[in-house]
């Protein structure tokens, strides 16, 4: 009998993790993956997001003043001046005799005073 009560002794704390179930909820196992993804969406994605619009608002509104004889640079690196402006197109003078038609998503940036010094 004193056999049998060391061993009931010795079971007694092992038992009652094993009689709440020993498994964790689903609750529990989920949580923790859902923070880190909020987590991951506040830190990482939300500002990335963020500076994707900005830099689309400031693209369109490039194009929107794109004029003739402004220095531009192409999404292809080709640097030209705007010979002419369509609404879909954009003409570009390249040298003295050389034009090339680019739609007006193709244009990258107005090129300024500041590079040409």
């Amino acid at each position: 009998m004193l056999a049998q009560g060391a061993e009931g002794a010795g079971d007694a704390p092992a038992a009652a993790p094993v009689g709440k179930g020993g498994v964790p909820s689903l609750l529990e196992s989920v949580a923790p993956m859902i923070g880190i993804g909020i987590l991951f969406y506040f830190i990482v994605m939300r500002p990335q997001l963020k500076a994707q619009k900005d830099k689309r608002k400031q693209h369109d509104d490039l194009m929107t003043n794109l004029k003739k004889n402004d220095k531009v640079v192409t999404i292809g690196g080709i640097i030209g001046t705007v010979a002419e402006v369509t609404d879909e197109r954009v003409t570009l003078k390249i040298d003295d005799n050389t034009r090339i038609k680019f739609t007006r998503g193709s244009i990258q940036d107005v090129v300024g005073d500041k590079s040409e010094s």
